[in-house]
Parts: structure tokens; C-alpha cells; sequence
């Protein structure tokens, strides 16, 4: 074994180690690692197969690309989120563009750019070393004996998965192997192509997922027949926390308009069951259960169906990213929508529009000669930047990220300013709700209107080092809601005002907001669930799950540190 200290088989040798100890970087970043022995079999067992049918590193090196340009990605999600490349990592890099990304980074792009440039040189240089060395070439005869026994593992491997029930008859016990494949898709290097196949397999179903649903019907109606106008109006905010809202008792002034509003009833216990836009929504705008919230697409339509179904003309007007290469889980129910207007061009970019392009639309959307209509507005409130969420005159608290090229959200020398500015835009959509309800006031119509944000943020607070959102944090989970009504709502539908005020203290989750617009609406449907919603007598609080280690009861967690980290006091159910 000698041949192995020549500097070029060393350097192969240690490279595909390196490679390999990938996985078991979770501890050092605080994160279990789950049958690390079953890890490293496996890992064992990938290299002996591609070993053995490549012969030698240079004829396989080319299919560890994909491991080196991901190592980076991978070690920053560790760090900054405690968890690896998933399905939901890939589904975000898709549908966000280079422009997103680099504001995203800020001037740490550079940092990440030589660290790419690093790792490739690091691939090609180890990719000549392997091709120069002959050392490293499997050929004697234990190598068709290697790749025969391989073969019959993978074998029993694949029928495992596929046949392992019914129709066919499953293994024996003694057959099966001591791992599966979510053990596999965390191994490294090639565990990654099972991500890879399965954020493929997502794909092809979020799109099969929207011909499916074509047929799908709520058979809605409305409660009593009419022609009567009526507008709702559902305000779907983005990254805004529940106490930086003065209207919710913080100190700063945040919300110094909607605080006149007689008609608004501030909601005090809302959560959100994830904290990432693309998984969360759907939960808001569908009866999409909280714990599925992390598989991509939902079997059924959202409440733009329901509501059309009973006669409404139904508005997506959207501040958030348009159509893209891929159908974003959101755009797939947006689709619905007799009118679907994505007015941002700039992503979330400083070029992007602010809040208030929405006005224009919202106006033709109110006067339109339909009687009644259902119009949601999509915002991009808080989203970072938050500096590019508001104009100059909301500057409010000082000093601030406005006209700072580029900051960096992970730099915590930062604090100040990224609190100041995140205010400010609380300050702005405070002023843009302020300006919906005034809007709904003018046409002088029957009206109500609901907002609610997907997430919040963590803003390192106290002593807490974590910023933007992905942590389990109480701060991301619990989100400010409010619903609003006209004076001639409150004439027509009197009880469901009484009922709204009566349950502003209650125990909520966005799960619920499907079924309280519905009702907000006078829809029916007949499997409808009155008893989760929130103006109606029939209501009843719900289990309220968020996903923090696993699915965790909110109601019966621990609140842990600076972060208020939400922690399950008991064991939380598995994701599926």
C-alpha cells in the first residue's frame, strides 16, 4: 500500500475522503447525524461500485462535478440554517434569478465566488492527478467479483423500494438491507443525485399536479343567491413579525394610520406552520394541511376556485416574483384567477417596484361592473432588503441600510441599521394597508378584508446571532394579522362581525384563513369546516403545528434563549 503516500494517489485519496466526510460536518454546526455508521456502509459501497465499473478515478471523476460545486452551498446551509440540500433548497436556487441571489449575498458574493473558484481548482487539479496516476487502476480480478456481488445488493436495493408492498410480495426480513434511501440521499458524494432525482420527481409533479386539479370542484355556492356588490379583499403580507407592529404594543409608532381604523380588528395569535414564502402561502390560500406544507403542490384548488364557483370575479395581483422557468408552488394556484397581474420585473432586487404599484390595479379591480369580487394582493412587504421596500420619506429611524450598496444581513455589525430600516418598512405597509382600506372605503360597497404575513424575520435579537428567517424561531412563526370591514359589511353581516370580535384573542393559525374568507364571502361548500373559522359561532381552536425539528405542537413547546428558538416539549412528529 505504499503506492498510496506518491503525492498524486495521496492527493486523489485524500480528496475523495474529504468528499466523503461531507456528511458528517452536521455535528460540528450543532446537527445530529442520524446512522452515521449506516452513512459511512453506504458511502463505502458507492465508491466500490463506481470504482469497479469506471476501473479508474479518471474515468469517474467527471461525475463528482456536481459534489464539488455544491460543497459550498451545502456548508453555508449548515451554517447559517442547520440543515443540508433538500428538494425545498433546490426548488429556491430554481426559481430565483442571479440578480436575486447576488442582493442576496451582498458583498459576500465575491467571498462565495472564490470559494467556487477554489473548489474547481480543486477538481481540476485532482482530476490531472487522476488522470497521470495508473496506480489507482482496479484490475485485477476482484473487481468483476466486486461489481457482480454490487450488482445483486443493488438489485435487492431497488426491489425493496419499489415492491416492498403490494401487489408483489416484499422481502424477507433477513433480506432487507440495513439502510434506505433517505440514508442514501444524505450520504456525499453521490447522495446527492438522489436529491437531485427527487427535486426532479417534485417538478414533474407540480406540474402534473396542476392538469390534475383542472377537475377539481368545490361545488361552492353562495349561503343566499343575490346579486348584491360585495368585495373582499384577502392582503397576503411577506416577512413582517407580529411585535414590531405598534398596532400589536410595540413601542415605536409602526402603525400610526391603521390604529385610527374603528373598523380593524387586530388579530393577536396567529401563526404560520413554516417560514419560507413558497411553502407557507399555499397553507394560507388552500385547505393544504400545515404538516404537508413542505411537500410541493396540494391536490385541490385554492379559494380563488370556491369563490368563483359562487359567482365572484376573482383578482391576483401580485408585487412578488412573476412566472418563471418553473411554476412556483404560489403561481400554480394564482392561475386560478380570473385576472392575474404580476407587476414585479425587478425581483427582489433595488430595481423591483414598491407596494404601492399595486394601487392601480386595486382601483380597476374595485371598480370592475362585476358585483361581487374577490382580490388578493401579494406584497412583498418586509422581504429583504427591507431598504428597498419603502421611498426615502419612511426612513423613519436612523441610521438605516437606505442607500447602503449591497449589506450584508449575516454581518451582525449591522444590527442597528438592519432594525432601523425593517421598521421603516413597517412604517411603509402600514401606510400601503392604510391606503387599501381607503380605496375599499371610496367605492362605498359592502367590504372586508383580511391580512396576514407568511413569516416573520429574526433580527438578532438580544444576543441572539441569527438573522432573516429558517430558524425555528417563535419571531418567524408568530405573524401579524388583522381583518378590516365596512360599515355596510358590518349591516349585511352583523353576526359574522360579532363573531370576528369575539375570537380576536383566539388561538389561530393560517390554516385557518382559508375557511374565515370563505365565510367572510358567504360561501358555502358542502364539506365546509365552519368550526375553522373565526367568524362564524362554530368555531374551535385547532392543534397548531409549526416546523421546528420535525412538526411541534406551538401550544406545547419550549421557548428557548435569545432566539426563542421554538423547542417541542416532547418528541415532534417525524416530516414526512
Amino acid at each position: 500500500m505504499s503506492f498510496l503516500l506518491r503525492p498524486r494517489n495521496l492527493y486523489v485519496a485524500l480528496t475523495y475522503l474529504l468528499l466523503s466526510c461531507v456528511p458528517y460536518v452536521a455535528p460540528l454546526f450543532g446537527q445530529p447525524l442520524s446512522h452515521p455508521g449506516q452513512v459511512a456502509g453506504i458511502e463505502l459501497l458507492a465508491w466500490l461500485g463506481v470504482w469497479g465499473v469506471f476501473k479508474r478515478p479518471a474515468y469517474f471523476h467527471w461525475l463528482l462535478l456536481p459534489a464539488f460545486v455544491a460543497l459550498p452551498v451545502e456548508l453555508y446551509l449548515y451554517a447559517f440554517y442547520g440543515q443540508g440540500i433538500s428538494t425545498h433548497h433546490l426548488g429556491i436556487i430554481a426559481e430565483t434569478s442571479p440578480a436575486e441571489a447576488m442582493e442576496f449575498l451582498g458583498s459576500k458574493v465575491w467571498l462565495l465566488a472564490g470559494v467556487f473558484v477554489g473548489v474547481l481548482a480543486w477538481f481540476v487539479t485532482s482530476w490531472i492527478a487522476a488522470w497521470r496516476t495508473r496506480d489507482l487502476d482496479w484490475a485485477d480480478v476482484s473487481r468483476p467479483v466486486v461489481v457482480g456481488v454490487l450488482a445483486v445488493v443493488a438489485v435487492v436495493f431497488a426491489y425493496g423500494l419499489k415492491y416492498g408492498v403490494a401487489p408483489l410480495p416484499p422481502l424477507a426480513h433477513w433480506m432487507k438491507l440495513p439502510f434506505d434511501l433517505d440514508t442514501f440521499a444524505h450520504s456525499w458524494p453521490f447522495g446527492l443525485a438522489a436529491r437531485g432525482v427527487d427535486f426532479y420527481k417534485e417538478r414533474v409533479y407540480l406540474a402534473n399536479l396542476n392538469r390534475r386539479s383542472a377537475n377539481f370542484r368545490f361545488h361552492a355556492h353562495l349561503a343566499e343567491p343575490n346579486d348584491d356588490p360585495q368585495v373582499i379583499v384577502m392582503v397576503i403580507g411577506e416577512s413582517s413579525r407580529y411585535d414590531r407592529w405598534s398596532l400589536n404594543g410595540y413601542d415605536r409608532e409602526t402603525n400610526p394610520l391603521l390604529s385610527k381604523e374603528d373598523n380593524l380588528v387586530p388579530l393577536r395569535d396567529v401563526i404560520t406552520s413554516v417560514s419560507a414564502t413558497r411553502l407557507s402561502v399555499p397553507v394560507i390560500i388552500s385547505r393544504k394541511p400545515a404538516t404537508q406544507s413542505l411537500k410541493d403542490g396540494f391536490s385541490e384548488k385554492s379559494f380563488l376556485t370556491a369563490f368563483k364557483e359562487a359567482g365572484y370575479k376573482t383578482f391576483w395581483l401580485s408585487n412578488q416574483i412573476s412566472f418563471g422557468k418553473f411554476d412556483t408552488p404560489v403561481s400554480v394556484f394564482a392561475k386560478e384567477a380570473d385576472v392575474v397581474d404580476f407587476l414585479n420585473l425587478g425581483g427582489f432586487t433595488d430595481n423591483s417596484n414598491y407596494d404601492e404599484i399595486l394601487f392601480g390595479p386595486l382601483k380597476h379591480a374595485v371598480a370592475d361592473p362585476a358585483p361581487k369580487k374577490l382580490i388578493v394582493l401579494h406584497t412583498l412587504g418586509s422581504h429583504w432588503n427591507y431598504s428597498h421596500r419603502y421611498p426615502k420619506q419612511f426612513d423613519q429611524w436612523l441610521p438605516s441600510l437606505y442607500g447602503i450598496d449591497k449589506p450584508v444581513y449575516t454581518d451582525i455589525r449591522i444590527k442597528d441599521k438592519l432594525n432601523n430600516s425593517y421598521d421603516s418598512s413597517i412604517l411603509y405597509t402600514d401606510w400601503f394597508l392604510d391606503h387599501v382600506i381607503g380605496t375599499l372605503k371610496e367605492a362605498d360597497k359592502p367590504a372586508a378584508m383580511l391580512y396576514v404575513a407568511d413569516h416573520g424575520q429574526t433580527l438578532y435579537d438580544n444576543s441572539c446571532r441569527l438573522a432573516f428567517h429558517g430558524h425555528n424561531t417563535q419571531y418567524e412563526f408568530h405573524v401579524p394579522a388583522f381583518a378590516w370591514y365596512s360599515d355596510t359589511y358590518a349591516e349585511r353581516f352583523p353576526d359574522k362581525v360579532t363573531q370576528l370580535r369575539r375570537h380576536r384573542k383566539a388561538k389561530l393559525a393560517t390554516e385557518n384563513m382559508f375557511h374565515t374568507l370563505l365565510d367572510l364571502g358567504d360561501v358555502r361548500y358542502p364539506d365546509e369546516r365552519l368550526e375553522w373559522s373565526f367568524v362564524n359561532a362554530a368555531f374551535k381552536q385547532h392543534k397548531r403545528y409549526v416546523d421546528s425539528y420535525g412538526w411541534t405542537d406551538y401550544d406545547n413547546a419550549t421557548i428557548k434563549g435569545d432566539c426563542h428558538e421554538v423547542i417541542a416539549k416532547g418528541k415532534p412528529l417525524p416530516r414526512d
